[in-house]
């Protein structure tokens, strides 16, 4: 990937802003860490008669075709038409650029992100404000869910089907070499033989639906982010991965601190998280283990091109060495979840087991 020039991304959000508000400045560009898909940056703008304020920059990775999960101007107008639905929670989008690299610009949301059972934080939320996060998670899908994609402007878009979710990841997978991934050829025939029918209604589908992609005040949920991979499609897909996040079995560090633990504590379970979602949006959601299986198999795959690109760097990041470890455990779950669809029984994983408390090193 070529090297961005920041000080003439700084120029065009300069010029960009004084498009849209005379006067306006942009100073104070700060590289964000992450991202993969497209380049994201911190600013300050400044608009004549008006209190500064802290926007992000999403930038598409220059010397790369803009297309896919890098067309940031594609993730602008779903934001931009999902701020106009009343109760949905994103970051209002405020200007754009479609030169090269193109990129937009919107607003920094307040609030943090944290995957209770994943992630690591210094001073993590309360086990009740998790539980409250995760509802309110639950609860906005549902409300997603429930927009037309005709009435919200994007019934245009290709409707992704249950079967090009698998093969999305397969295509990954057929990328990283044999001995990071096992058995996941297995897993897959098993998936590809029982490929279920198409959902009553296709939705707007966010793609990576978690609480890690959502900024919360407390309980509030600010705005979801990270919106790189949305389609129309099967909202199962999006459902089956927050409810897989109830009980993950990927890791990416080896030990937890005691805060960490309590505050993944109060994840729901897949069940209750489940309810949370019906009581919203009341619909029936048949075949839902075979998406949860689905989602094991695209952990799978996200992971191990990760650590594919992990092996080749001269500082090897240690989460992904141990991500790596975990992807049998990854497989394996996704095996026991389709043999309770080959069986004809619900896999709901009631009696999560929570990780014993530990102390950090």
């Amino acid at each position: 990937m070529a090297e961005l020039d920041e000080k003439d991304l700084l120029t065009r959000a300069g010029e960009m802003a004084a498009k849209t508000w005379p006067g306006a400045e942009v100073s104070g560009l700060r590289r964000l860490p992450g991202g993969v898909s497209s380049l994201t940056f911190a600013a300050s703008l400044r608009i004549p008669g008006r209190d500064e304020q802290r926007i992000v920059l999403k930038v598409a990775p220059p010397g790369l075709a803009p297309v896919r999960n890098r067309d940031v101007l594609r993730q602008a107008r779903v934001i931009r038409l999902l701020d106009a639905v009343p109760g949905m929670r994103v970051p209002p989008v405020l200007f754009e650029d479609p030169r090269v690299p193109p990129f937009f610009a919107m607003r920094l949301m307040p609030g943090d992100s944290y995957e209770p059972l994943l992630d690591v934080m210094r001073v993590p939320p309360a086990a009740e404000v998790v539980g409250a996060r995760a509802r309110a998670a639950a609860r906005m899908l549902a409300h997603m869910h429930s927009v037309d994609p005709h009435d919200l402007g994007v019934g245009d878009e290709p409707v992704l089907s249950a079967s090009e979710e698998l093969e999305r990841w397969a295509r990954l997978l057929a990328t990283v070499d044999d001995d990071i991934c096992p058995g996941h050829e297995e897993l897959y025939h098993r998936l590809a033989a029982r490929i279920p029918g198409p959902a009553a209604r296709a939705t707007l589908v966010h793609g990576d639906y978690r609480l890690a992609n959502m900024l919360f005040v407390g309980e509030r949920l600010s705005a979801v982010i990270d919106w790189e991979i949305w389609a129309v499609g099967d909202p199962r897909i999006d459902l089956a991965w927050l409810l897989m996040h109830t009980d993950p079995v990927h890791r990416f560090t080896e030990v937890r601190d005691e805060a960490n633990e309590d505050a993944g504590r109060g994840m729901p379970k897949l069940s209750e998280l489940l309810a949370e979602y019906l009581s919203v949006r009341q619909v029936e959601v048949p075949e839902l283990e075979w998406f949860l299986a689905c989602c094991h198999y695209k952990t799978a795959a996200t992971i191990a091109a990760l650590v594919k690109r992990n092996r080749r760097r001269p500082d090897p990041d240690s989460a992904l060495i141990t991500a790596g470890r975990s992807l049998p455990r990854v497989i394996e779950r996704g095996h026991e979840i389709m043999t309770a669809v080959e069986e004809g029984r619900h896999w709901r994983n009631p009696q999560r087991p929570h990780a014993p408390r530990r102390r950090g090193r």
